[in-house]
């Protein structure tokens, strides 16, 4: 047996440094180069008044185009949930007849580009020019404004979308939670309430925060029948001032800024409906034997 030899604990190999990755150094190099370069060019334009875009941030007309875009958001958005909601159960649902209904309207005010629909009900004039009952009528146009149209084209498209957010919610719930459910003596209504919404919920709300934020950006397609949101505001203030890149700087800022908030607001919704994580059960182990 030798003397010399040295114990393994002390055989350490040197550490080995961590090799440079020159094609991740070079592309990362190149992209922040290009973007400074991009910044660059954009901050020396002459042809921009910058210093116009924060004085018309918080101008009035613009302000208020702000809020009636929030307001056509939220009431489509809510619209379209409690409509889609009444789809998505239709479609669930044993009644055939119902059941095609639901496949239909998804069909139809999923499928037709929004920006027909806009038009088609700005128009429905033409086609309907008036209701009423016996002697009393009134026309279309006094009812069917620019503002109610660009609601009703929104609010229709968004309920066939969040139609099948919620019956795909719904459906990925386990059946043998259903039967449970009947077992226990629960009516079909209460054991939607009790049972399904609860767990659906959860896989609802993503893809409905994703909705509401494509919703906002959506809203501006209303501009193409004048109605008096935050894109046609700046159009109109840049149709005098001939400020076109400063204005629709100002929208998308606005646009940017709102979207920011929303997806902070859906992260922490999501956060607080996930499932808590069972940490103290996890802790104690299995039971000791007495």
């Amino acid at each position: 047996m030798s003397f010399f030899a040295q114990p393994v604990s002390m055989a350490i190999a040197p550490p080995v440094g961590k090799p440079i990755r020159w094609g991740q150094l070079t592309s990362g190099t190149s992209a922040i180069l290009a973007l400074v370069l991009f910044v660059t060019t954009i901050a020396r334009n002459q042809t921009v008044q910058w210093g116009e875009i924060p004085r018309y941030m918080v101008d009035p007309v613009i302000l208020d185009g702000v809020v009636l875009t929030l307001q056509l958001t939220a009431g489509a958005m809510v619209f379209g949930i409690a409509f889609g909601c009444i789809v998505a159960i239709m479609a669930t649902s044993q009644n055939i007849v119902l059941k095609a209904f639901a496949v239909a309207f998804v069909w139809w005010f999923r499928g037709v580009p929004l920006i027909v629909q806009i038009f088609f009900w700005f128009n429905i004039a033409l086609f309907i020019p008036e209701v009423g009952i016996g002697s009393y009528s009134i026309s279309i146009n006094e009812i069917v404004t620019p503002a109610l149209a660009g609601f009703l084209a929104l609010g229709l498209h968004e309920a066939a979308n969040m139609s099948e957010i919620i019956r795909g919610g719904l459906t990925a719930v386990d059946r043998g939670q259903r039967e449970a459910a009947s077992s226990l003596g629960l009516r079909p209504l209460q054991t939607l309430r009790t049972v399904v919404l609860p767990q659906a919920v959860r896989l609802i709300i993503p893809p409905t925060g994703n909705q509401a934020i494509g919703m906002l950006k959506a809203s501006a397609i209303v501009s193409v029948i004048g109605m008096q949101d935050l894109l046609t505001q700046a159009q109109a203030i840049y149709a005098r001032n001939f400020l076109v890149i400063e204005l629709l700087c100002v929208a998308s800022l606005w646009y940017l800024l709102i979207t920011t908030i929303a997806s902070f607001g859906q992260h922490f919704l999501e956060k607080h409906l996930a499932p808590k994580g069972r940490t103290a059960g996890a802790q104690e182990g299995p039971p000791r034997r007495a």
